[in-house]
């Protein structure tokens, strides 16, 4: 098998003819980074839950932290139909790779899109380039995705905002140096503000790293808000503005949770395919028995279907349709829940050896679990798409071929 960085790979490329020569080359350059700085690291980084600091510099210097941020503060300004495909390469060979780059995203896509100008120009540039980090407050105890669940307050006193209230399950937690919280207004519980708070802030703790099944160098916390005064001028957006943040910053980070699992599975997929060409079993490769063809045929297949979903909805995204938001969670339903089943067969294929810690399939089986979970459960997808559905339904074109009178007549 080859190892020319030139050669072509088992899942083609027909996505990034859609991408102009600028972005084509900002995803050459993320392949360059995943295969011969990341991807050999991989393994190590994974050894133990703690911030994977030279990944994240790494990118911050080669400007794919970048791509959130807008040209005026040093980025690139990317569109979500680039964002998902650097995702996806990451996603093929580190978890936690993938994760700086929508981690990035999440925690600062409200600042890009609502803070002050005088926060913009203080923040935006040291983000930008990684110099410091902003981490997305928003799940809690009793609250996740669900943003009208959130039980944390907070109370206008002059011109600062008093916080109380837990967040759990925080990426960055302890590497954060703003963190950007979403909570009810003390005085209307159906308002929604969002604020940023300094790590320094009075009355704010962090708890200890929280270990976890996988997606080691992306470790999480819990915080604590007692008290904790923020001032009026770092709030985000107009007062009530907090949900429709929340829920921007979730969509695309459903797209990269899509991209990270089909990055993922494509990589398992190699994997295990480079195996079945070596593994000799009754007198001949894996490869060429039946059963496992079609096993592998069923993956390939079902990817292709997946990345063409993602693919949509960042297209959706990015020309601010309506829908964009359902087709975000349609392809992370599907994309997802694709990534953990093609992991489980590819290692099933590599059998006892991909059950090895020395093998990557070990790894990916681990990380694949929590993209079904983070940003919205697959379940919690699922009575979305399916309650929107029956929604529109009422008041779109009814079938042809069924009479205009109550069904229950027929």
């Amino acid at each position: 098998m080859t190892t020319n960085a030139h050669a072509s790979r088992l899942f083609g490329d027909h996505f990034l003819s859609r991408l102009n020569e600028e972005e084509q080359a900002t995803v050459a350059n993320v392949r360059r980074l995943a295969r011969d700085d990341i991807g050999p690291r991989a393994a190590e980084v994974a050894q133990k839950d703690v911030f994977a600091w030279d990944n994240f510099r790494l990118l911050a210097r080669e400007g794919v932290i970048g791509t959130a941020f807008p040209r005026e503060y040093g980025g690139t300004d990317a569109r979500q139909v680039l964002r998902i495909r650097i995702v996806e390469e990451l996603g093929r060979v580190c978890s936690a790779s993938a994760s700086l780059i929508t981690g990035a995203d999440l925690s600062c896509r409200a600042i890009v899109a609502s803070a002050s100008e005088d926060n913009k120009a203080r923040l935006l540039p040291g983000l930008c380039r990684g110099d410091i980090q902003a981490a997305f407050a928003l799940t809690e105890p009793g609250a996740g995705s669900d943003v009208r669940g959130l039980s944390t307050t907070i109370r206008r006193e002059g011109d600062e905002y008093v916080i109380n209230g837990r967040k759990k399950f925080i990426t960055r937690g302890t590497t954060a140096d703003w963190f950007m919280v979403v909570g009810r207004a003390e005085h209307d519980p159906s308002c929604f503000i969002a604020v940023l708070v300094p790590r320094d802030a009075a009355g704010f703790t962090v708890s200890p790293e929280v270990g976890k099944l996988g997606w080691a160098g992306v470790p999480i916390s819990s915080l604590q808000f007692k008290d904790v005064r923020a001032r009026v001028s770092d709030r985000l957006g107009a007062e009530g503005d907090g949900f429709d943040l929340a829920q921007d910053a979730l969509i695309r980070a459903r797209m990269g949770h899509a991209s990270m699992a089909l990055g993922r599975a494509i990589g398992a997929v190699e994997i295990a395919t480079a195996y079945m060409v070596d593994r000799k079993l009754f007198g001949k490769a894996l490869g060429e028995h039946q059963g496992a063809q079609w096993m592998v045929a069923d993956m390939v297949t079902q990817l292709e279907a997946a990345r063409a979903l993602v693919h949509l909805a960042a297209e959706k995204y990015d020309s601010g349709d309506a829908d964009a938001g359902i087709f975000a969670s349609m392809a992370k339903l599907q994309a997802t829940d694709l990534g953990m089943k093609v992991v489980t067969d590819a290692l099933q294929l590599t059998g006892g050896r991909g059950y090895l810690q020395d093998f990557p399939l070990e790894r990916f089986f681990r990380d694949a679990k929590l993209n079904q979970i983070g940003e919205g459960s697959s379940e919690v997808h699922k009575t979305v798409i399916g309650r929107d559905a029956i929604r529109r339904v009422r008041t779109l074109e009814r079938h042809p071929c069924l009479r205009y009178a109550s069904l229950e007549d027929y």
